[in-house]
């Protein structure tokens, strides 16, 4: 069955699941939200006979109604291939008594690749469904991962351009040399001279700048988002908590329809969003666990119900949640406010002026399958060796910040439901953080000698992603002021 996505922030704009690809953001800043969620009718004991492509279609083909079953298969046969180095894709895996789901097994070795990898393709397939003739310039904001998967997605696609902006100091060394090296040549990487929120600021302000859009236009350029805020990335990262889920029903550790808990770390709370709107659709999720950093913004948000950035922005070891404006909030904060774009748009526009919002009881109470929590970078460092003194399994900072608020959770709840844990980059993106955790003695080492090391403690393969780019030549040395972000990208383009 057809429907439409709709704006947070204006009932009136509408667009067909290709359009709001296409478009990326709403006007005014809103996000596009499907007008309905549909339920997944496959039953788990089927999909969890069928590998991580078929499970794909099964979700997104319900979500993607104006794609033809051709075009769906197309974008997933071609997105989920030889460039992921497991043949599962995303695998499973029992660890401190929870189900580590590994999303870094990509050609970026993050998350991001689970939907940066198809992105392009449905992009591309939506201009044609829309007989769009302009040339696609990918606007996109990172606090790490997001870029490089982008600029991987978009190298060197016909009728694209993609530009990545950056927090020139807060991002690891390694996810740094992975953008900087990028060899597409519709490729442009930029530092800025701010935070994170600078950069989604700025990207996001561009989107909404009618002048620069008509100027655009008039160049044969139109823009469009791979960051979250696309429904086209976030729809993908739906498939994995099903596939996850349906894996554990194969294994025989759950029955169908038996309740999960599923922990997620999160900064801009995409991810976490995803797997919410899957329960949507079915997937039995009882709690949403919402891990943070010290940038614990979100956190505060589930124990008080008042979102507020005007804090200290803290730069951690587990950089890519480094935020304090989680832009997926917004699709969150439509929904339990009753899908009121009104109620919506009034408090998006008081964050905008004063830096936070607070929620109405009533919306409280719509958050109860949420649960918040945070962890220091201490926890973080004791996590990591904790695993690994545990059974030699070694796991990144972000997901370590899962773990580590999971074991808060179950101290405080002795709630002991299944859980998956989302395992979101491979440790080989933090070297530093990950080995000196284990070892602080080898804090001395360069970052590539600390790769090697990080083989020797693990024994797992060092990824392709990291051997390729220890001798390749920087191609992006562009560092710019974040007022200045326009300016940079007119140049890119030419205009």
């Amino acid at each position: 069955m057809s429907f439409l996505y709709r704006s947070t922030r204006n009932e009136n704009e509408t667009a067909t699941a290709s359009q709001a690809i296409l478009k990326g953001l709403a006007e005014n800043g809103g996000l596009f939200v499907p007008d309905e969620i549909p339920e997944l009718d496959v039953p788990f004991e089927e999909l969890a006979e069928m590998d991580y492509r078929e499970v794909a279609f099964e979700v997104m083909s319900r979500m993607f109604t104006d794609f033809t079953e051709e075009e769906l298969r197309y974008c997933i046969e071609s997105a989920y291939d030889s460039k992921f180095d497991t043949e599962k894709i995303a695998p499973v895996k029992y660890h401190h008594g929870a189900y580590i789901l590994e999303l870094f097994h990509g050609k970026t070795i993050a998350f991001k690749d689970m939907a940066l990898s198809i992105l392009p393709y449905l992009l591309t397939t939506a201009a044609k469904k829309n007989n769009v003739d302009k040339e696609i310039v990918i606007l996109t904001a990172t606090s790490g991962d997001t870029g490089k998967a982008a600029l991987a997605g978009f190298s060197d696609v016909p009728g694209t351009r993609i530009a990545v902006f950056y927090p020139k100091n807060g991002v690891s060394p390694i996810q740094e040399k992975q953008m900087v090296t990028e060899k597409g040549k519709n490729t442009f990487v930029a530092g800025i001279t701010g935070n994170f929120d600078d950069a989604q600021t700025g990207v996001k302000k561009m989107f909404s700048d009618k002048k620069l859009a008509e100027l655009l236009d008039k160049k044969g350029f139109q823009f469009s988002s791979a960051n979250s805020i696309n429904i086209g990335r976030l729809v993908p990262q739906m498939v994995y908590y099903v596939y996850s889920y349906t894996r554990l029903i194969a294994a025989g550790q759950i029955k169908a329809g038996d309740p999960i808990n599923v922990v997620v770390p999160t900064g801009n709370f995409g991810n976490i969003l995803a797997a919410y709107y899957a329960s949507l659709m079915g997937l039995p999720v009882s709690k949403f666990i919402c891990a943070s950093n010290d940038n614990k913004v979100l956190y505060d948000f589930f124990a008080t119900g008042t979102y507020d950035k005007n804090r200290d922005f803290i730069l951690t070891s587990s950089p890519s949640m480094d935020i304090l404006i989680s832009s997926n909030l917004e699709r969150l904060i439509y929904r339990i406010a009753g899908n009121d774009p009104e109620k919506n748009a009034e408090l998006m526009k008081s964050l905008n002026e004063t830096g936070k919002y607070e929620i109405t009881d009533q919306m409280k109470k719509n958050l109860y399958s949420f649960y918040g929590n945070f962890a220091t970078q201490d926890e973080v460092a004791a996590t990591i060796k904790t695993l690994y003194d545990e059974d030699g399994y070694i796991i990144d900072t972000h997901t370590a910040v899962a773990v580590s608020v999971y074991d808060k959770y179950k101290a405080e709840s002795g709630d002991a439901t299944p859980t998956i844990i989302a395992s979101t980059a491979s440790p080989y993106k933090f070297t530093r953080s990950v080995v000196t955790a284990i070892d602080p003695k080898l804090d001395s080492m360069g970052d590539f000698e600390l790769v090697d090391e990080l083989y020797k403690l693990s024994a797992v393969k060092v990824p392709a992603a990291i051997d390729e780019i220890r001798t390749a030549p920087v191609l992006h040395d562009t560092v710019c002021e974040k007022e200045d972000m326009e300016k940079v990208v007119k140049k890119f383009l030419g205009i």
